[in-house]
């Protein structure tokens, strides 16, 4: 039963940056913008909230003061917004502006969010002076803070309420997402403009502001998984290329959800449990390695069953990955 539960309670924990990810993704997929550049905007954020949190708790050292606990909380926040918002804005630049090929944006952005997310997590001691690795222990704490009756529920606890503010607002966001796009005028329009640009376009609908704040929005609720991942996962302390594959399997649940912010949810949760399960199953460094594949795998399974049944529901925007070149009227 303790071997279960620890191991629900850390699928969860493994899920919520990718479920971060995916609700981006998906709300940035609807405007027909396919951007492969999230993992690259989840290291950027990730990068950008320890530098806001860095200098905050390096200016209460300067000047002896203990830092506030809504400043510890805040100031990265809004620094991982900040960051996150600026990446998918170079990317709906390039993309929508200009009308680059998506791929190979998406592609470069993920290069390059990695490159800055490694060069500050690399210098930013260096610029103050400082030596060693960087941890942010206040910030980190904030962060982590479960919900205070957790540890009087037992198992309960621990697997339903045991975690940083982070989680509920990123399963928060996913409902929200879900009802948003299915439910109000603008969402319906955003995913009229995913579907057929020239359609939405003929019927007054502003194709380019739509892809504009719906990458930039996807972009900052994606970067915030990477906040949840050096705030919460491990406790303010940053390590170059930590994030792994997990900007990947973002993606990859997209899918997998079948675009569906809500079903991604569940699906996060799974592809946590498939991300850690190696941790509990005793095996060969050869069984281990296949079984860090199933995640991979179960998405080319849902994918290839989605193509063949062709239900139109289950399908991407029609839209997806093509540049709008809007005719003269």
């Amino acid at each position: 039963m303790n071997t279960w539960i620890s191991f629900l309670n850390a699928a969860i924990i493994q899920g919520i940056p990718l479920l971060y990810g995916a609700t981006g993704e998906i709300i940035t997929e609807k405007s027909g913008n396919l951007n492969l550049g999230i993992p690259g905007i989840m290291y950027v954020g990730g990068i950008s909230g320890i530098i806001g949190g860095y200098i905050y708790e390096h200016s209460c050292r300067t000047a002896g003061t203990t830092p506030a606990a809504a400043l510890c909380i805040l100031i990265p926040f809004l620094s991982c917004l900040l960051g996150s918002a600026l990446m998918a804005l170079i990317y709906s630049f390039l993309t929508v502006t200009l009308r680059a090929n998506q791929n190979v944006t998406g592609l470069a952005l993920t290069t390059f969010g990695v490159g800055v997310g490694n060069f500050f997590g690399g210098s930013l001691l260096r610029f103050f002076g400082e030596s060693g690795s960087i941890s942010l222990l206040a910030t980190g704490t904030y962060y982590k803070t479960a919900l205070p009756f957790a540890k009087n529920l037992g198992w309960v606890g621990k697997l339903f309420f045991s975690y940083g503010f982070l989680a509920y607002l990123a399963i928060a966001i996913a409902i929200l997402a879900g009802i948003f796009l299915n439910r109000s005028r603008v969402g319906l329009n955003l995913r009229a403009v995913g579907e057929s640009p020239a359609t939405a376009d003929a019927v007054g609908i502003n194709v380019t502001a739509y892809k504009y704040w719906a990458t930039i929005v996807g972009g900052m609720i994606a970067g915030l998984g990477g906040l949840y991942f050096v705030m919460d996962y491990t406790g303010g302390a940053w390590t170059n290329n930590g994030f792994g594959d997990r900007g990947w399997l973002a993606i990859a649940i997209v899918i997998f959800a079948l675009w569906k912010p809500i079903v991604g949810i569940l699906c996060s949760l799974i592809f946590g449990g498939l991300y850690i399960v190696c941790v509990y199953v005793p095996a060969p460094t050869s069984v281990i390695e296949l079984i860090k594949m199933l995640p991979y795998l179960v998405t080319i399974i849902v994918l290839v069953s989605v193509s063949i049944r062709k239900k139109r529901e289950n399908q991407p925007p029609a839209a997806l990955g093509q540049s709008y070149f809007r005719e003269e009227r």
